[in-house]
């Protein structure tokens, strides 16, 4: 009875299944030990080929590249290191499977440089240098079946090498092979010396022959010829399987296994299905038998644990395959001829992915080598001022002279202990998470903005949640419809609402807080302060209010935190905690990343002042836009990266732009000012993103690559990020610890709002109509239109206008003061597509008023190189603030308003649209204006 799985069942009928690929993914993936574990793979074969496909296709050994580089290195050299950290962890995998089969399996095979293919001599050094470097019992060095090859495998047998002899089309080469084993192990065994502990495998290449004949049978007219046509590969392989019984069952070699030689096992290669019409298991499901290596590919390993057959093939019809090689030549096939072909073909192919391997590596490495002298050259300037020992001692000199900044900046310097002051302090959190879930709260509510929101929003995307714990919900919008929207989602009597404000003045969750506050309250004999907690800095008014209203819990914040900082703060663990993740592991993470960020790690290790290093010098180079290429399920920690990076480092007519979301191009999409951060999870790589990756680097763009081993390791990277934030701050000769022009589009909004006329926001006169939608610009954009007052020009017309002033540089930003609906995030990624491709600049999207809080600040204090479409809508919905003059409708109007006329005022590009009462469809409108803006530019 079969096995559920067919590739185990193999080893039930003595065939012993090897994997034919090998990289380091696929090992740090854990991908080869599933393999192992759960399809019974017994051992692993490479080839340069293979390697070829694994250093030059993806971006998995550039730090190790980085590592092993030395000047004037031999790019062979660069292969074996790399290549032998690959094949030393294989075969440690498969340590144990060897030592349980008493060296029997469990083998892993590295080829000596195919350019040696003809050179006995150097192959036999070669193999000797390979067999010392990795010194695993279980390594098996791949020498190829030339005539010298096969000197060279019966001198390496002699001393004792286990040896994968490969290449081999024709039962004659084989039995050469075997010649050559046999008269190495007799020599050995001459000398005195142990046998036991040597294996070989004869690779006998299969559907490589078939491929071969059959060209030549698909041009005959017999029948006969036809019958022929995919039987020649399997009647060769069962051929030589009965040469190597025969001579295995010798006495010559009987006299050798009393001395402990094992038999050479034939290993069947080249096992992947090339011609679509036969079967994908063909060639492991018709050569199963005793004592051999199928050696599949990943496609082939795939197809046979899928639908796999197995039954005792190999024997089966021998005569009749006998038979079947010898008619071939009756129908035009030279057999010597094509044999010998495939041979140099094979020889030939495997130089040539070689020598393609060297050139890229040399390419690589010289890459990398100029991406890291700017990285090198920033940590020699950190390491020289003492940057890690001074910021960790807190002196604001390193950023500012003044005295007054300086004293500023050494009060925002907390988030430096907080890893270790948070877990101090984490028990009291724990014991309140504990009393919600007992009390049966199904919901908790974060009200906030920017740093008090935007961490929660990702460690609820990103962290596990353990079950029967409060679903975690973040409040961020002042939006009618994003508010109605929440409040649907919950069950009042049972969420918990968390009012978040570091000032405890912010607008806009002291609105969110009214809103709710005065839902609860509404109900019979409610006690609303049972369902509010706040999370504050001391001495705010939102601690004096929490008090006047009997708030069930206030959490009193270190104050010299900064709010992009607070992540690892209660601001980000007292939620996190509620909502049923881990915050314990979290900070252990953190606190780690602490350790390795501090003044005690040499320079060069410190992964905060690598990454600040990267940001900071590229950024002085003209590389200002920061370009994440984020796995989907670390998505959320974008919206973080974003508002620390943005709010941070843009001012002062200089910064860091973030660019989140943007769908990866090829090379020539992108400018010379981009740098791309790529953040994964451990085991989730993605072939068709790192092979674009690779094609950046090729082309001359740095890319820095972070990887979370699993999720919590996103307190490691909040610290990380954080000292890095602080280093580019550093470079660019900028305090990151200030957000100089935040308070202007706020100061614009509250004078709207205090204008209010019976609830109405004051009336504005439309610069001119786009296709019917008001719209509103700067000076420069209406006089190259050259329209007057109200009148309606082409939407087409009006944002082509607009976006031909993007130059190289530039950036475009999308600001939507929308509802957050799928069909909106759908048409804004088709805004931002045709933007792109309109412009070739990097475009933003970002929703209003969110982003005040993060990005607004380097849109109005950082460079003049943004290019802003602000979309708004009508009021439609009304939801007045309770205890406000305003509805959040008015509220939202007059944010975007506000930031609109702030940043003009800041002299930036500016074109605001209406989208008015049905704002989806004027959204559509202005993707399919642009859309077609898009097609003309191409």
């Amino acid at each position: 009875m079969s096995h559920k799985n067919p590739l185990r069942d193999l080893h039930r009928f003595g065939v012993s299944v090897w994997y034919d690929f090998v990289s380091r993914g696929l090992i740090s993936s854990g991908e080869l030990q599933r393999l192992i574990d759960e399809d019974g793979v017994r051992g692993v074969t490479s080839n340069p080929t293979i390697f070829e496909k694994a250093i030059g296709g993806s971006s998995d050994y550039d730090e190790a590249i980085r590592r092993h580089a030395r000047p004037g290195q031999a790019p062979l050299d660069l292969f074996v290191a790399l290549a032998a950290e690959d094949i030393a962890a294989a075969c440690d995998a498969f340590r144990p499977l060897y030592e349980e089969s008493k060296g029997g399996d469990g083998f892993v095979s590295l080829e000596v440089p195919p350019n040696l293919a003809h050179d006995a001599v150097g192959t036999v050094a070669e193999a000797k240098r390979l067999w010392a470097l990795l010194a695993r019992p279980n390594l098996m060095i791949k020498v190829p079946g030339t005539v010298e090859g096969l000197r060279a495998f019966e001198d390496l047998t002699a001393e004792g090498i286990s040896v994968n002899v490969t290449l081999l089309f024709s039962v004659e080469r084989y039995a050469g092979v075997v010649e050559a084993y046999l008269k190495g192990l007799e020599r050995r065994a001459a000398a005195g010396k142990d046998l036991s502990k040597i294996a070989s495998v004869a690779s006998f290449f299969v559907s490589r022959v078939d491929s071969a004949i059959d060209a030549v049978l698909e041009k005959r007219p017999e029948p006969e010829a036809k019958a022929l046509l995919g039987k020649a590969a399997i009647a060769n392989a069962k051929i030589a399987y009965q040469h190597g019984k025969k001579a295995f069952a010798s006495t010559r070699f009987a006299a050798l296994a009393a001395k402990g030689a094992r038999a050479q096992r034939l290993l069947w290669a080249s096992t992947g299905t090339k011609n679509p019409n036969y079967s994908d298991t063909l060639y492991v499901s018709e050569l199963i038998g005793s004592d051999v290596v199928n050696t599949m590919p990943p496609a082939t390993v795939d197809a046979y644990r899928d639908h796999g057959a197995s039954r005792p093939s190999l024997e089966e019809h021998v005569d009749e395959a006998r038979a079947q090689w010898d008619a071939l030549p009756r129908y035009g096939v030279d057999l010597k001829a094509v044999l010998v072909k495939l041979e140099d073909d094979g020889v030939k192919s495997f130089a040539k992915s070689f020598e393609t391997l060297m050139g890229e590596l040399a390419a690589k490495r010289a890459l990398l080598e100029a991406e890291n002298a700017a990285v090198d050259a920033g940590l020699a300037e950190l390491e020289s001022k003492r940057f890690a020992e001074r910021l960790w001692a807190k002196d604001a000199s390193v950023w500012k002279s003044d005295p007054n900044h300086q004293k500023l900046i050494k009060h925002a310097l907390g988030w430096l202990t907080a890893p270790d002051a948070s877990a101090a302090g984490l028990g009291p959190v724990r014991s309140f998470a504990d009393e919600i879930q007992a009390e049966g709260f199904k919901h908790v509510v974060v009200l906030g903005m920017g740093g008090s929101s935007l961490c929660v929003e990702t460690l609820r995307r990103v962290l596990p949640l353990a079950a029967g714990r409060p679903r975690l919900h973040v409040l961020d919008s002042t939006h009618p419809d994003n508010v109605l929207a929440l409040e649907k989602q919950l069950d009042l009597e049972r969420s918990l609402f968390i009012v978040a404000s570091k000032s405890g003045s912010t607008m806009e969750p002291n609105c969110y807080m009214d809103y709710f506050w005065d839902l609860v309250a509404r109900r019979p004999g409610a006690k609303p302060g049972r369902q509010f907690v706040a999370i504050t800095d001391p001495g705010t008014s939102l601690e004096k209010l929490s008090r006047e209203r009997s708030f069930r819990k206030t959490f009193l914040n270190p104050n010299d935190v900064g709010g992009r900082f607070s992540a690892l703060t209660l601001f980000g663990l007292a939620p996190a905690a509620l909502g049923g993740a881990d915050a314990a592991g979290l900070l252990d993470r953190a606190r780690a990343a602490a350790k390795a960020c501090s003044p005690q790690t040499p320079t060069r290790d410190n992964p905060g002042l690598r990454l600040g290093a990267a940001l900071g010098r590229h950024a002085k180079d003209g590389r200002d836009k920061l370009t994440l290429v984020l796995d989907p399920r670390l998505e959320a920690l974008g919206l973080w990266i974003e508002q620390l990076i943005a709010e941070s480092t843009g001012k002062e007519g200089r910064g860091i732009l973030p660019v989140v979301g943007e769908p990866l191009g090829a090379p020539s999409e992108y400018g010379r000012d981009r740098l791309f951060v790529r953040v994964t999870l451990k085991g989730h790589a993605d072939a068709a993103v790192d092979k674009k990756l690779a094609a950046l680097e090729q082309s001359g763009h740095p890319v820095v690559r972070l990887e979370l081993s699993d999720p919590l390791d996103l307190g490691a990277q909040f610290f990380v990020w954080e000292v890095a934030t602080a280093a580019a701050g550093y470079f660019l000769g900028l305090d990151p610890f200030d957000q100089p022009d935040v308070q202007a589009a706020k100061d614009r909004t509250k004078e709207l709002l205090s204008g209010l006329s019976g609830g109405a926001l004051p009336a504005e006169k439309a610069a001119l109509r786009a296709g019917g939608l008001a719209a509103f610009a700067d000076d420069a954009l209406i006089a190259a239109l050259k329209t007057g007052p109200g009148q309606d020009r082409p939407l087409r017309e009006v944002l082509d206008a607009h976006l031909a002033r993007v130059a190289a540089g530039d950036y475009v930003c999308v600001l939507a003061y929308l509802a957050e609906t799928d069909e909106a995030r759908r048409t804004l990624e088709d805004v931002r597509r045709y933007v792109r491709a309109r412009t070739t600049a990097p475009v933003t999207v970002s929703w209003g008023p969110r982003y005040l809080h993060s990005t607004g600040q380097l849109y109005k204090g950082g460079s003049k190189k943004g290019v802003f479409l602000f979309l708004g809508d009508s009021e439609k919905t009304l939801l007045p603030v309770p205890g406000r003059d305003f509805t959040f409708g008015a509220l939202i109007r007059a944010q975007i308003r506000g930031d609109a006329a702030a940043t003009l005022a800041a002299g930036r590009r500016v074109l605001r649209l209406d989208l008015g009462e049905r704002p989806q469809d004027g959204l559509r409108a202005v993707a399919n204006a642009l859309s077609g803006a898009a097609a003309a530019a191409q």
